[in-house]
């Protein structure tokens, strides 16, 4: 009777066991198949940061530190004045450049007066060769008239029609005439020749003139680039965001280019998570993604892929890997795709640059899909 009853027992134990080891290879099968689920229409990756925008703030030109403005960590809108340098060396620049710059005007104004009275004295000139030109046409009309005159008198003469008296008067006037003649051709060739000089003088001045204009443009360069450089004694912010790395103070001794802080936009963050190649033929742009951040366990941010990078990281990287040279070990590259938050996922601006993230990819069911049967007409052809 013990012995039946203790072979129930050892039965029913049986039972009992291969219940339990039937509900746990279900749940095992279940768990099986959801995780393969699971790693079929997600693709995960703790090789990601934040990333973002980072406008290193730097002086234009040298000078003393007047005032700092910020601190480190400040929230700033584009346009506030973070550093001021002493504009005192630049103001003097500036008063140097304008006081040169009027007086290479003022010769300008005086050339101006030079050039017109040099212009009215041509115009003179020309009048008055003009003037000598027809008087010296009207001496040769007259010339012409006492060498008729004079022809008919010698004729006249020889036949006693005339007395000498008139032929030798009617000969002093012909010579009379020619000696007019001669003095005015002297005289409009002096008139041109100071017509000449006088349009020579105005061609000269209107070339120096020109020189002037020249040298004033100069003059007016130097005058913007003095005012530019005052202008950069105030440095202001190229964007909203926080100030970080701020290594000035009041007093230091600055140069042209020297960094003196970095402002950073919380606005305008995204992802970059490296893939592995090996997963990227599931990766589109506009998928969906899950980002979970390292320094807050209890958040979930939303985003999407963006855009997957042209090369690998190892491409370009600083000293890039040379496979045609000693043993080569094939590495499975990782490619950097870049994740936009979705808008107003970061609203508290709780991430910061640099940050570590674990972003999550949503493949659909039939990016997975194609996915696989490309991998098997691959093996295929392979």
């Amino acid at each position: 009777m013990e012995e039946t009853k203790k072979l129930g027992n050892n039965h029913r134990k049986k039972i009992l066991a291969a219940i339990i080891f039937s509900i746990i290879a279900v749940i095992g099968l279940i768990v099986v198949y959801f995780y393969v689920q699971y790693k079929n229409t997600h693709i995960t990756t703790d090789d990601a940061f934040v990333d973002g925008h980072i406008h290193t703030v730097a002086a234009k030109v040298s000078g003393t530190v007047k005032a700092v403005y910020v601190d480190d960590n400040q929230f700033i809108k584009a346009g506030d004045l973070l550093v001021e340098i002493d504009p005192v060396d630049y103001d003097v620049k500036v008063n140097e450049a304008a006081s040169g710059l009027s007086a290479e005007n003022a010769k300008l104004s005086e050339m101006d007066a030079r050039i017109e009275s040099a212009k009215k004295q041509l115009a003179e000139r020309r009048a008055a060769a003009e003037a000598a030109r027809a008087d010296l046409e009207l001496q040769e009309a007259n010339l012409r008239q006492a060498e008729l005159d004079i022809r008919r008198a010698e004729t006249l003469y020889k036949k006693d029609v005339v007395s000498k008296e008139r032929y030798e008067k009617t000969t002093t006037q012909y010579n009379v005439t020619l000696a007019e003649v001669k003095a005015a051709q002297e005289q409009l060739k002096q008139a041109e020749k100071a017509a000449e000089t006088q349009q020579a003088m105005v061609k000269q001045a209107a070339a120096a003139r020109t020189s002037q204009l020249s040298l004033i443009q100069e003059k007016e360069a130097v005058l913007r680039a003095a005012r530019l450089n005052y202008g950069y004694t105030k440095i202001s912010a190229p964007s909203d965001g926080y100030i970080t790395k701020k290594s000035v103070e009041g007093g230091n001794q600055i140069q042209a280019g020297q960094p003196l802080m970095a402002v950073v936009p919380l606005n305008d963050l995204w992802i970059t998570a490296n893939y592995k190649e090996t997963e990227l033929e599931r990766v589109r742009p506009g998928q969906r993604v899950e980002i979970k951040v390292d320094t807050y366990p209890g958040e979930k941010l939303k985003g999407s892929v963006d855009s997957i990078m042209s090369g690998s990281g190892a491409v370009f990287s600083l000293f890039p890997p040379e496979n045609a040279t000693g043993n080569y070990v094939k590495v499975v590259q990782r490619v950097p795709v870049k994740i936009v938050l979705n808008k107003d996922a970061d609203r508290q601006h709780i991430l910061r640059v640099g940050m570590s993230v674990e972003p999550t990819v949503i493949v659909e069911a039939k990016d997975s899909q194609q996915g696989r049967n490309r991998k098997t007409d691959a093996e295929r052809k392979d």
